[in-house]
């Protein structure tokens, strides 16, 4: 379980990771939750068979800006080498962003699973270390712990290296699952898939009917109590405002200001009605989209 602090033993580590495929990669952030966060720790793993934490590396690059750019530079900006986080968008804040390359998310990953395959009341990794690899008893307290102090606590210490373990192992299942629902579509069942996409269609259509009533009594109730805040929910309210112009003043002000307005203009059929034979008269591009839409049969037909 190498814990590398020094300057030195980092900056020669880093290189070695351009070798490897794929890399495990969590983080561990100070002052998380102020206006300045700061990367504490950058664990990585290169071995998803290892589960004692032996093969886990855990950089410290605590305020150690020069560090944090080369492992940028080198790992994240290398497309060779995939890196895979769990909730990837908050780990790439700090990690280069969107200029990352090939970065696997394990929460989207999970999010892409139908639920009757992956049956969770949330996508989170302890949720999915316990579900599909049996790691139970997982403790996240280290979780919100102080990752600024110096030194680190053994608990601290213990808790970054298993997190790339967890989500090695959940990776994995995870890969497996998606290679289990990608099907040939020229080897499809119709019948039995028509039938679960109608019973879930339904049920979607009930949920629907329920949600939007809920939505609206708690709404209500929460504006005539004046609460603006429960326990579950917050109710927040903002202004939309439209600015509308008759047409023929739009077009007035263009031409005595010689603006250049040029952009197309998507006719509505209204439109085109209001235009009737003078439509003949435009030079106009038409688009055409296939649109497929599925409904559900009368089975008494």
């Amino acid at each position: 379980m190498p814990y590398l602090n020094t300057t030195a033993e980092i900056r020669s580590q880093i290189p070695r990771f351009t070798q490897a495929s794929t890399l495990w990669i969590d983080t561990e952030v100070a002052d998380f939750t102020t206006k300045n966060p700061r990367l504490s720790l950058i664990q990585i793993l290169n071995n998803p068979q290892d589960m004692t934490g032996d093969d886990v590396y855990i950089l410290d690059v605590l305020d150690q800006s020069s560090l944090i750019t080369d492992f940028i530079e080198q790992i994240m900006l290398n497309s060779a080498i995939e890196k895979v986080f769990h909730n990837a968008n908050y780990d790439l804040k700090l990690l280069g962003g969107k200029k990352a390359k090939n970065v696997t998310c394990t929460l989207n990953m999970a999010k892409s699973i139908p639920f009757h395959i992956l049956p969770l009341p949330n996508y989170q990794l302890k949720t999915l270390a316990n579900f599909l690899c049996n790691f139970h008893g997982i403790d996240k307290k280290e979780q919100g712990s102080d990752w600024g102090i110096r030194p680190l606590t053994d608990d601290q210490l213990e808790y970054a290296y298993f997190d790339c373990i967890y989500l090695a192992q959940v990776y994995l299942k995870l890969l497996n699952l998606q290679s289990d629902i990608t099907k040939d579509p020229t080897q499809e069942d119709l019948s039995t898939l028509s039938q679960a996409y109608i019973a879930v269609e339904q049920k979607r259509k009930l949920i629907n009917s329920e949600f939007d009533y809920l939505q609206d009594r708690l709404k209500k109730a929460m504006d005539i109590q004046n609460v603006s805040e429960t326990d579950y929910c917050k109710m927040s309210s903002s202004q939309r405002k439209s600015i509308k112009v008759e047409f023929a003043e739009l077009m007035r002000v263009v031409a005595s200001e010689g603006i250049n307005l040029n952009f197309p203009i998507t006719l509505t059929e209204k439109l085109r009605k209001e235009l009737g034979g003078n439509l003949e008269l435009l030079d106009v591009d038409i688009e055409t989209t296939q649109v497929v839409r599925l409904s559900a049969k009368d089975q008494e037909e």
